[in-house]
């Protein structure tokens, strides 16, 4: 196995180019796992850390651009207001020692339905900035995933950022684990509300072959909130209206048995999750409309 280590970004786009099968490494929290195991064994490994950029972060006037290698921590730290979904899903990472070091470009790049920042990513509507020597574009994270394990980047391509909009509603992120701490998800729920456009997005890990949307459920919510007046109003969402979703929701899933939980527990427990981050997001929203009108 060869070790490359770029010095530059340039230096970085050239070798994955020259080495289309080289595998990245930062953080290293998934890709050491599976070399250790011997799950993996790829004929190049490229180490990203000296290239300080990946580490940084710039807060825009809409949204947050995240460096790849930006570890957990300092989302958690310095990013909790622009993104919380995602600093509520980093606050579940394994231990601090890993959240010092994982980010979320090797949460991409791995691409595991169980990774812990894709349901949050996939509420907040974010979009992956990959690159190579041919350019640079940008990949919504609807159209990221594409199988197990499998993500939409060309072989030369690396990740350089994750573009999240900042948050102008509420967001919840609940996840369900064997323990408290350092476990890997049965399952996770990521909700977004977003009243600039009164919609409400969801993001679903661990219970399916990729992350994804409970679209059906989503649609269903947008109508109930649109046509009961909820927005303007901040009334509470009426039960039939949360148990319609949470159903809708656990129904958007297609979960396998294994060691961590059943299918059907997987369907029980999204269900679960999606009518209380419901309930806390809601209650959130009902909350700063009712400090505005205080302060009014």
């Amino acid at each position: 196995m060869d070790f490359l280590r770029p010095a530059s970004w340039e230096e970085a786009l050239a070798a994955k180019a020259e080495h289309p099968t080289a595998v990245p490494i930062a953080g290293g929290t998934d890709v050491m796992v599976e070399i250790n195991f011997d799950h993996r064994r790829p004929e190049h490994l490229m180490d990203l850390n000296r290239i300080g950029e990946l580490s940084e972060w710039q807060v825009g006037p809409d949204a947050v651009r995240l460096g790849a290698s930006v570890p957990y921590s300092a989302v958690m730290e310095h990013l909790r207001a622009e993104l919380p979904g995602l600093a509520l899903a980093s606050h579940t990472v394994a231990s601090p020692q890993i959240r010092n070091r994982g980010g979320v470009g090797g949460n991409l790049g791995t691409a595991s339905p169980a990774g812990d920042a894709h349901p949050a990513l996939l509420a907040a509507g974010a979009e992956v900035e990959a690159a190579s020597v041919r350019g640079t574009r940008m990949i919504p994270i609807d159209d990221f995933y594409t199988g197990v394990k499998r993500n939409a980047l060309a072989p030369d391509e690396l990740i350089r950022a994750v573009h999240i909009k900042k948050a102008d509603g509420p967001q919840q992120y609940s996840k369900v684990g064997t323990r408290n701490a350092m476990v890997i998800a049965v399952c996770a729920f990521g909700l977004a509300l977003h009243p600039g456009t009164r919609t409400v997005r969801t993001g679903i890990g661990s219970a399916a072959p990729t992350p994804v949307r409970a679209k059906e459920a989503e649609d269903f919510l947008n109508a109930a909130l649109e046509e009961g007046g909820f927005w303007e109003s901040g009334k509470i969402i009426t039960p039939s209206v949360a148990k319609q979703f949470a159903q809708l929701a656990a129904g958007a899933c297609n979960p396998i048995d294994d060691v961590r939980g059943t299918a059907a527990y997987r369907r029980h427990a999204v269900g679960i999750m999606a009518r209380r981050t419901l309930g806390w997001t809601w209650e959130q929203y009902r909350g700063a409309g009712r400090a505005l009108e205080g302060a009014a």
